[in-house]
């Protein structure tokens, strides 16, 4: 089978090496020394400060929310976020006890459409949460506008947008937090994991306690918590990734490129804004329509091709997210989607017989 995406899997003899180091100081978890190590080199990769390692990138959006005040009042909460995007954006919300609100994206960027923001907007509006859809940024000047407008505080789910940079900065300084998820199938990944960025220090000491059950000693207890610490053996596999992860960019940039030269006179394709360096994480496409979607998608599947409709479907469709306004746009869209395989092992035979099968 071609899959969609494949976990990159550094060199083991180098991890074989951390690991033997944990094992020495039997020093699993609790802000360990590879922890330790990771954070700092992953603040200097990805010139950003105030970096929270995380256990998984969903937990990452509910510390943000918690850390930032959006979460953990008596206060009824709404936050704007967008249909288009993978359920945790939006599921994380709800566990919170924030409803989200979904405003529409925008048809060529499929990034949350800041024209449809300020319309959503109620008193119980807390927040605004954006997400860098694969990779591609969102209007970020035009959000932080109607964020101070508003007094709203800004969380971009940057999950895809790992070592993204716009207009030769970091992607991921925008917003009050931005989160990343390092789960397996990224193009930078700690088995499972992920990581907040804070705009503000103080935001940054308050997510600490928080995720280790607010403890700030054997004997103190300063805030309530929970348990989203990182451990030890997925930093090991953050750190032999970091390693490699030029040579797992250039892979995914040769079969991105090859892509877009094939494709982009015939299908849509995400517009990206001039300013960005993007990382290469995705390939999606959008098809005629949702029928001509699902027959491309049954034709790879013949040749034991994965292709994936990311994002479908549309969440306000969805049975836990009932909105009170249709997304047309975030509708046709993820009726219309597909993502092509792309990871670093695809060879040339392969991606040949994709860009083929697209054709006929």
């Amino acid at each position: 089978m071609i899959p969609v995406t494949k976990p990159y899997l550094p060199d083991r003899e180098k991890l074989a090496r951390y690991i033997d180091g944990i094992y020495e100081r039997g020093w699993l978890t609790n802000n360990g020394p590879l922890v330790q190590k990771l954070t700092s080199r992953l603040e200097e990769y990805l010139g950003v400060k105030n970096l929270l390692l995380v256990s998984n990138g969903t937990l990452a959006l509910q510390i943000a929310y918690r850390a930032l005040g959006i979460s953990g009042t008596q206060q009824k909460a709404e936050a704007i976020t967008t249909p288009f995007t993978f359920v945790a954006t939006a599921s994380s919300l709800k566990w919170e006890g924030i409803e989200p609100i979904f405003a529409d994206i925008d048809a060529d960027t499929w990034c949350l459409d800041p024209a449809n923001i300020e319309g959503a907007i109620t008193p119980q509006t807390k927040a605004i949460v954006p997400v860098h859809v694969f990779g591609s940024a969102c209007n970020v000047e035009a959000i932080e506008q109607i964020a101070k407008k508003h007094n709203l505080k800004i969380v971009y789910d940057a999950s895809h947008a790992f070592g993204v940079k716009y207009k030769s900065e970091s992607l991921l300084k925008h917003g009050d937090a931005a989160t990343l998820s390092f789960h397996a199938t990224k193009l930078f990944h700690t088995i499972e994991g992920g990581a907040i960025i804070f705009k503000r220090k103080e935001s940054l000491e308050r997510a600490k306690k928080m995720i280790n059950f607010g403890l700030t000693g054997s004997e103190a207890i300063d805030a309530l918590g929970i348990n989203a610490k990182m451990n030890e053996f997925q930093a090991a596999m953050g750190l032999c990734v970091l390693d490699e992860i030029q040579v797992n960019l250039q892979a995914r940039s040769d079969i991105w490129n090859t892509y877009e030269q094939a494709l982009s006179n015939k299908f849509q394709l995400q517009a990206r804004p001039k300013e960005l360096e993007q990382n290469y994480s995705y390939f999606p496409v959008a098809l005629k329509n949702k029928d001509s979607t699902k027959l491309t998608l049954e034709k790879l599947k013949e040749k034991n091709i994965q292709a994936r409709r990311y994002f479908y479907p549309s969440l306000e469709t969805t049975e836990f997210f009932q909105n009170r306004n249709n997304q047309t746009v975030s509708r046709s869209i993820a009726e219309r989607i597909l993502c092509l395989p792309l990871h670093h092992q695809i060879n040339k035979e392969d991606q040949d017989l994709i860009i083929e099968l697209l054709y006929s």
